[in-house]
């Protein structure tokens, strides 16, 4: 990663003023006002929506600092973090402790957000929410449910006229933290997917269509009747698509919410404050209110770095992730974290150093 100057014309006179001894604070502070630091960023689509609000919003208070982030997926976020390539990564699974052996460098984990997977579909049909219980969803994508009027979906929606259509199924191509998410919610529910598919950023689908990211899956339900797909919820909100409601464990119909997800982390706080990385999928049945396909999306980022202006960048924009950001994030659909959560992560980031020395 290069940092680029960019000066300003000056007159000569200021120039020559500029080199006259006591003026020296003035010629830096010019020189750091026009100075661009740019920091760059790859991973997760899940997050890729809430992450273009946070970049545009922090712009405008820090003109100085352009941060790009590259929607490729958390497993492409998490391969370019591992090559060097990125000032930092992001993802919806977090690395384990076997993938952070693996790593060039320690890396320091953040989480971020949160936010529901939702079931997405192509039934121009139906005229309320569709609802599918944990055994009917799991069928589905194990390709043992096959059409649209099976007794498992029926079942659950009485009065309903489902056509007789064949289900056909759209998923992640590429490695994906939301993949992570949905395979271990279907792992967690169902014995057969744990023993047959399992759980990860990339699986071997039993059934189904690619697609490349979030975008992909979107664009292959919505272009095929009888689709069926998972998504982030601004996804299909934005291409005008309808989500399923989803039965937790509670026995009770939720709908994908960021106040559903927020639920959800609620279930598992205890967990979460001692490992961030805890799952908050399939939540007790105390959690009432939880939709069942949530999860949480985290920072990768290298815990110490060379450029020392570029890294305080960096350190602050994460800050402002954390902090203020999180008041724009139900906007969007997604979960605040909370205060708890908050804590953890600044005290993490609180570790970030240049050159081995504290920023």
């Amino acid at each position: 990663m290069k940092r680029w100057m960019q000066f300003a014309s000056v007159p000569l006179v200021m120039a020559i003023i500029a080199c006259l001894p006591g003026c020296s604070s003035k010629s830096t502070s010019a020189n750091s006002q026009s100075e661009i630091i740019t920091i760059t960023g790859a991973g997760s689509t899940f997050v890729t929506p809430i992450m273009t609000r946070w970049i545009a919003d922090y712009r405008q208070s820090h003109p100085n600092v352009q941060v790009n982030y590259q929607s490729i997926g958390s497993g492409g976020g998490i391969q370019q973090l591992k090559k060097q390539l990125i000032d930092f990564g992001a993802s919806d699974a977090a690395l384990t402790d076997d993938q952070l052996k693996e790593m060039p460098a320690p890396v320091i984990q953040i989480a971020e957000s949160a936010g529901p997977v939702c079931i997405t579909y192509n039934l121009p049909e139906l005229t309320k929410p569709l609802r599918l219980t944990s055994a009917a969803l799991s069928g589905i994508f194990l390709g043992t449910v096959k059409k649209w009027t099976d007794p498992a979906i029926a079942k659950s929606n009485p009065g309903v006229k489902l056509p007789n259509k064949d289900i056909v199924v759209a998923h992640r191509s590429d490695g994906s933290g939301t993949t992570n998410i949905f395979t271990s919610y279907l792992a967690t529910v169902n014995p057969d997917w744990a023993n047959k598919v399992g759980k990860g950023l990339s699986v071997n689908w039993p059934v189904g269509l690619g697609g490349k990211g979030s975008e992909g899956v979107t664009g292959l339900v919505k272009q095929t009747e009888g689709g069926i797909g998972y998504v982030e919820l601004t996804y299909a909100t934005q291409n005008h698509l309808p989500v399923a409601e989803v039965q937790n464990k509670a026995g009770q119909w939720v709908a994908p919410s960021a106040q559903a997800a927020t639920a959800a982390i609620d279930a598992f706080k205890d967990e979460l404050n001692k490992d961030l990385r805890s799952s908050i999928v399939d939540p007790a049945r105390a959690a009432q209110e939880a939709y069942p396909i949530s999860g949480m999306t985290y920072l990768l980022i290298p815990q110490d770095g060379t450029d020392r202006t570029k890294r305080a960048a960096l350190k602050d924009f994460i800050s402002y992730v954390i902090s203020n950001g999180q008041q724009v994030s139900t906007q969007l659909d997604y979960a605040q974290l909370p205060d708890s959560l908050k804590q953890i992560d600044q005290k993490l980031l609180g570790e970030l150093t240049a050159a081995g020395q504290g920023l």
